[in-house]
């Protein structure tokens, strides 16, 4: 496992961030992403077992953890989608902490990892309802592409892909 910290100081208080890669097994990865289906399960309604089916978080090898003064606040993963790409799942920043950048420096780390491992592009799924996560995906250089499998006739989901 990986860790990196960044400073930052809003306030006398220096703030200390900590981003570890980890895998599945990460028991703040879980409860973070615990918290995640709780919230997707609203987004989705009727559709969310649907997603359930492909948001299974046994053995992904490549998870990012985010934490603020050492309290988990946010994860993303990224795996395998083909030979040549990787696919993000499980992104999710707490509440509390949003519109902090901190999904912006997940997505970093997560495509700086997708480079080391030798992926040459990065795909995701997200709700067309999620208009901040459509935003967030926009703002970091992914385009809107059609869908891919097996999102190709969800009518509410949105695909992306960035070339690294």
């Amino acid at each position: 496992m990986e860790k990196r910290s960044l400073e930052s100081g809003k306030s006398l208080k220096k703030n200390i961030m900590t981003i570890l890669k980890t895998t599945s097994e990460n028991k703040y990865f879980q409860t973070l992403v615990h918290q995640l289906d709780s919230y997707l399960a609203i987004i989705n309604g009727d559709e969310n077992p649907f997603f359930t089916e492909f948001n299974q978080i046994n053995e992904i090898k490549n998870v990012v953890v985010v934490y603020l003064n050492n309290q988990p606040i946010g994860c993303g993963a990224i795996k395998s989608y083909n030979k040549d790409s990787m696919e993000i799942k499980r992104m999710f920043v707490s509440e509390n902490q949003r519109g902090n950048g901190i999904a912006s420096k997940i997505i970093i780390e997560l495509e700086a990892w997708a480079q080391e491992l030798g992926y040459q592009k990065i795909v995701l799924e997200t709700a067309k309802e999620m208009k901040d996560a459509v935003h967030l995906y926009l703002k970091n250089g992914y385009q809107i592409i059609p869908n891919y499998s097996p999102y190709e006739n969800v009518e509410s989901s949105v695909c992306f892909e960035k070339i690294l």
